[in-house]
């Protein structure tokens, strides 16, 4: 990953579709877990935490820049960040990561720069700044650590619906999973990355980001860059979704009705009512090939940026007809809450892994336990909303409100969330099963008085707890739901035991009863005697956290605040490879002939030793 410290973890294969493979999920992590330990030294840990919480700070004050002493003991050098803060050593050391840093830097026209709100503790100076200075680097954002969950679709219809679905979802997941609320040594007003990350990405030009005031367009063109470099993009290319992707006119029972296809159709262009900018040479090229306007305005706004990353041999000789790997290029370096997978090229159609969509918005937690609770939790929410025909749409305004209010200092209880009031369509007894789905009202307007006049409105602000459990007798909750799923499907007890923990973890997190890590680590700061509560987070303090957090993971050190009643079984190194039974002839010498000797002097054979005390002659 980008950071020279990061590790990046994912399965050998994926998963299959059995709700017994759920319980693999914690499984397959710990082994993770237990493997990376296995490969640390004496001295190094490796805790799941989003951030170093004291990165950029050579460990000193947030004002000790790199002219310091102790920034030259790590050959300080910058030529590719022009960081005053962060050294170029930090960057993984593969091509591709030193590339974007400086390409993104370059395109911008200067350094970037991040700036998370100060929070302002009991003695924090009034004199202090509002915001925590010196993240003028890619590696603070992108040396943060998040879990990403890839689910795969029967198709690019199924897999279009999640990827909006998902993408309303986001905001709330993302709140519930924060755990970042220290930056360089500075405990910060919000509890999350994405902020920093997309600004530590954010490769506008002074005229895309609407900044030049009144200075001539004419006179900062570039025609190598996409739209010029002058074209407004209101986004940094780390965001929320700019577009829906579903295509109502894909049901064949609307097809049979133009009136009321272009009626839903419109009610498109109302929910996707968020500044969204396109390429219109790539909207008509899509158009011409016979792509649906939904995924056609939804790919040509990724071709409003430009590929950061190119490598020789790898440009011309390309083969557009036979390969993707330009598009993948751009995609790739597109990263939203969602991110909508098409198959690879070269696969044929036993092997391809077909559509897919990626879920990103949430952040590493501190144990194996919860990362898998929160997978579990995702992956059963994409099934509920496919097996109850959920719609989740929002209006993009109001799903860019969401991820605004999901930053911010004790999101996961403080805040309310836009949410959809009637999520599950009203059962009919007259309907059969060939009867259309809820597909053709998933885009019903948002702002249809008509449909709000005999009940509450169609979309509420509501809490994560609401959202999670349930609000009223008009909103069903998405925990209950997934119970009502997996009650249909029949799942075994055995799974449903696991999985029940999972569900309960995140319902007690969106009640307050647990601890967000991002809480959690604040209170450390706050209950450590090194602490001056001047929002100043010392080495001491950030190599206790560390520790704590190593500890937590490896399930050595309680916490109940975070995990209530789960204990987390200790992850030692034991065991984390298996073995291979080898039929090599054991040479003669004395070590053989002492290990046969140790296994056979006792009468009778008592079976293996633990710790056999050395023979006589050792």
């Amino acid at each position: 990953e980008y950071g020279s410290w990061m590790v990046e973890g994912t399965p050998a294969r994926p998963y299959s579709g059995y709700a017994a493979d759920l319980c693999r999920v914690e499984r397959n992590m710990r082994l993770r877990r237990k493997r990376l330990v296995s490969a640390l030294k004496s001295d190094e840990i490796c805790p799941t935490m989003v951030n170093f919480p004291g990165l950029g700070t050579f460990g000193e004050s947030e004002e000790a820049f790199w002219y310091s002493e102790s920034s030259k003991a790590l050959e300080f050098s910058n030529n590719i960040t022009k960081s005053e803060t962060m050294p170029d050593c930090v960057i993984n050391p593969h091509p591709r990561f030193a590339a974007l840093t400086a390409n993104i830097r370059k395109r911008r026209g200067s350094k970037v720069e991040a700036r998370p709100p100060r929070f302002f503790d009991l003695k924090t100076p009034k004199s202090a700044s509002q915001y925590i200075q010196g993240l003028d680097a890619m590696a603070y954002g992108m040396g943060s650590c998040c879990l990403q969950v890839t689910f795969q679709a029967r198709d690019a219809r199924e897999a279009r619906y999640m990827y909006d679905q998902l993408a309303a979802l986001s905001p709330v997941m993302l709140a519930l999973t924060a755990g970042s609320p220290i930056w360089r040594g500075v405990l910060a007003d919000i509890d999350t990355r994405w902020d920093i990350i997309a600004a530590s990405v954010d490769d506008r030009t002074p005229a895309e980001r609407g900044i030049l005031g009144d200075i001539d367009l004419d006179h900062v063109r570039d025609h190598r860059l996409a739209g010029q470099g002058i074209r407004h993009l209101p986004r940094s290319r780390y965001s929320s979704i700019s577009h829906y992707t579903f295509d109502c006119s894909g049901d064949v029972f609307l097809k049979e009705d133009k009136e009321k296809l272009d009626l839903l159709q419109e009610h498109v262009k109302l929910l996707s009512d968020g500044p969204a900018p396109i390429d219109d040479g790539a909207l008509r090229t899509l158009l011409q090939a016979g792509i649906d306007p939904a995924l056609a305005m939804h790919i040509s706004n990724l071709f409003t940026r430009d590929p950061l990353v190119v490598f020789r041999g790898r440009i011309q000789e390309i083969n557009d007809a036979t390969e993707t790997d330009h598009f993948d290029n751009l995609q790739s370096t597109n990263w939203n809450t969602v991110r909508l997978k098409p198959p690879p090229f070269k696969t044929n159609a036993t092997t391809s892994p077909g559509w897919r969509t990626e879920f990103r918005p949430m952040e590493i937690q501190l144990t194996d336990f919860e990362n898998a609770a929160f997978a579990v939790f995702s992956l059963l929410i994409s099934r509920v909303v496919l097996a109850f025909d959920l719609n989740l749409y929002l209006p993009i305004s109001r799903l860019d409100a969401n991820m605004r209010r999901a930053v911010r200092r004790d999101a996961a209880t403080k805040a309310k969330f836009w949410f959809r009031s009637h999520v599950a369509p009203d059962d009919d007894d007259s309907a059969t099963k060939d009867s259309p789905s809820f597909y053709d009202e998933c885009c019903a307007n948002p702002f249809d008085e008509e449909i709000q006049k005999d009940g509450p409105p169609l979309f509420e602000e509501m809490t994560c707890a609401e959202i999670i459990d349930g609000k009223g007798s008009y909103f069903p909750g998405l925990a209950p739901l997934a119970y009502a799923y997996l009650e249909h499907i029949g799942c075994d007890r055995d799974s449903l035991k696991t999985i029940t923990r999972y569900i309960e973890h995140v319902r007690r997190r969106a009640r307050g009863e647990l601890k967000t890590p991002a809480r959690w680590i604040r209170d450390f700061v706050r209950d450590h005697p090194d602490y001056k509560f001047d929002s100043n987070v010392p080495d001491s303090i950030i190599s206790d956290l560390c520790q704590a957090c190593h500890d937590i993971g490896l399930g050595t050190r309680l916490a109940p605040d975070l995990l209530g009643d789960v204990t987390i079984r200790p992850i030692t190194p034991d065991g984390a490879w298996d073995i291979q039974l080898s039929s090599i002839a054991i040479p003669k010498n004395p070590q053989r002939a002492a290990l046969i000797e140790r296994y056979t002097r006792r009468q009778p054979f008592q079976g293996f030793i633990e710790h056999p005390p050395p023979p006589p002659d050792f």
